[in-house]
């Protein structure tokens, strides 16, 4: 009975060591993870000590991270945009000469203006006024009304657009405007923290959350000449989202929301947005020249995969083929040959096409880069001078003829391919004048002026003194021409009066 007793007293003991050493541990456990929740909650939103994902703790438990402070800012410097479009009417032509120049085209074609009216979103990127958009938001738009998020309303002006990277620029007359700082998109890591904002179908100062799904994305559907390398991500986008940003998890845009692919026409899982250092050239561009001045390196080419090595007999599947080469291009020049294969630019790695193309957009003719490619299985840096699509590495600003109120550019070679005409001159953009009375819109392709052919912007300008200078009372500008859908248009403007 004694020795029952002993080990009772023993199993006594080293129950009560056991349930104390418990207990201590579960406290300790505890706090350390009181400790890491309030690490989460009190995390600076706009700091880099923000947690761009899940905190794991002793419970399995995760936090997210806070986004108000985001929110609230974005918001501030994201705004609506009510694009007014006014289908001006026909006039009717009376002169015989006039008939019989542009046959009955214009005859009883007296129509009632109609007005369509579209919405989206826009970024303000300074203070002053200035912001970014998607250029198909505002396609084909006479009238552009700001409504901020305090309910402030501005008219804008269209400083340019670029529907090659489907990006706009509107200014509104305003200062000291909440605007949104820039980040690197090149920094973005796939399963980073994104936020969406814009208004969508109609809801004003909508944010929505997600991770970057994919970089460099192309999808394969836009337009000819179109640059397709998109920041993917599961951020729920809608329409009327278009133009608005994609932020990160430091308050800065790194993307303007341009579009989702779904076979319902809503958001079913991907939303798709321009990377901010594509945006941040086409701005700059657009602000200081009236266009984009695009650097080309001159070379067809195709992806790599394993498929397309084994088909070439190639020992290698990263990286972009060189098909062929263009004559008196960059790369010509620079001494790229067909089937070199091009793994990177100035040290950015190049897997993908639109990896290529994103990175020639971010450069004017006259840069110089370093290519890197694989030739014969060797490694080779080449310095590449770029040009432009005329050949040469002069900046192509928009010439602004101001007594016409329009700025002319020649047409790209693919614009002039897909119209199959073989001269023309673009009308770059329209302010207030003679040409936006008439109705004629940017894009526009000028063809002849009173039945003579126009090759560039000087034929205009001469074309121009010609007439003014005529001892002709009637003092008419009677232009032809195309717009990029093929739609054929004709105006007759009187230059001796406004």
């Amino acid at each position: 009975m004694k020795n029952y007793g002993k080990m009772l007293l023993s199993f006594g003991a080293v129950a009560l060591i056991s349930s104390s050493i418990s207990v201590g541990a579960y406290a300790i456990l505890n706090d350390n993870d009181a400790k890491l929740q309030e690490s989460c909650v009190k995390s600076d939103s706009f700091g880099v000590n923000n947690e761009r994902h899940f905190v794991n703790v002793s419970n399995n438990v995760g936090y997210a991270p806070d986004f108000t402070g985001i929110a609230e800012n974005s918001l501030n410097a994201v705004v609506g945009i009510r694009v007014t479009s006014i289908q001006k009417q026909s006039q009717q032509l009376q002169d015989p000469f006039l008939e019989f120049f542009f046959g009955q085209r214009f005859r009883g074609q007296q129509q009632e203006p109609q007005m369509k009216i579209g919405a989206g979103s826009g970024v303000i990127i300074s203070s002053d006024g200035y912001i970014v958009t998607n250029d198909h938001v505002i396609d084909k738009g006479d009238k552009f009304e700001i409504t901020l998020n305090d309910k402030r309303m501005f008219n804008a002006k269209l400083i340019g657009k670029d529907p090659s990277t489907d990006i706009a620029l509107l200014k509104i007359e305003a200062e000291d405007l909440p605007a949104m700082s820039f980040g690197n998109s090149d920094m973005l890591k796939v399963g980073e923290w994104v936020l969406a904002v814009g208004n969508p179908m109609g809801l004003n100062s909508t944010v929505t959350a997600g991770i970057v799904s994919a970089k460099s994305r192309a999808l394969g559907g836009g337009k000819s000449m179109s640059i397709e390398s998109y920041i993917q991500t599961d951020a729920a986008v809608n329409h009327g989202n278009s133009g608005g940003a994609l932020v990160n998890t430091n308050g800065e845009l790194i993307g303007i929301n341009t579009l989702i692919v779904s076979e319902t026409g809503n958001y079913i899982g991907y939303s798709f947005a321009v990377p901010s250092n594509i945006v941040i050239k086409i701005v700059n561009d657009l602000k200081e020249y009236g266009n984009v001045q695009r650097a080309l390196l001159g070379v067809s080419i195709i992806e790599m995969d394993a498929d397309f090595a084994k088909e070439k007999n190639i020992d290698f599947i990263t990286g972009v083929y060189i098909d062929s080469v263009s004559d008196r291009s960059s790369a010509k020049e620079a001494g790229l040959e067909k089937g070199d294969i091009i793994t990177a630019v100035d040290g950015i790695s190049i897997s993908t096409v639109s990896n290529l193309q994103e990175q020639i957009s971010l450069h004017h003719p006259g840069d110089k880069i370093i290519v890197t490619i694989s030739r014969n299985g060797k490694s080779k840096d080449i310095e590449v001078l770029l040009k432009n699509q005329q050949g040469d590495t002069s900046i192509k600003k928009a010439s602004d003829y101001g007594v016409l109120g329009a700025g002319f550019a020649e047409p790209t070679k693919d614009t002039k391919s897909s119209l199959g005409i073989s001269s023309g001159v673009e009308v770059s953009g329209v302010k207030e004048g003679k040409f936006e009375r008439a109705g004629i819109r940017k894009g526009f392709i000028i063809l002849n002026i009173n039945g003579e052919i126009v090759n560039n912007p000087n034929d205009i300008e001469r074309i121009y003194n010609t007439i003014q200078n005529s001892s002709n009372r009637d003092k008419v500008m009677f232009i032809t021409g195309v717009y990029p859908n093929g739609r054929s248009a004709y105006y007759a403007i009187d230059i001796a009066n406004d």
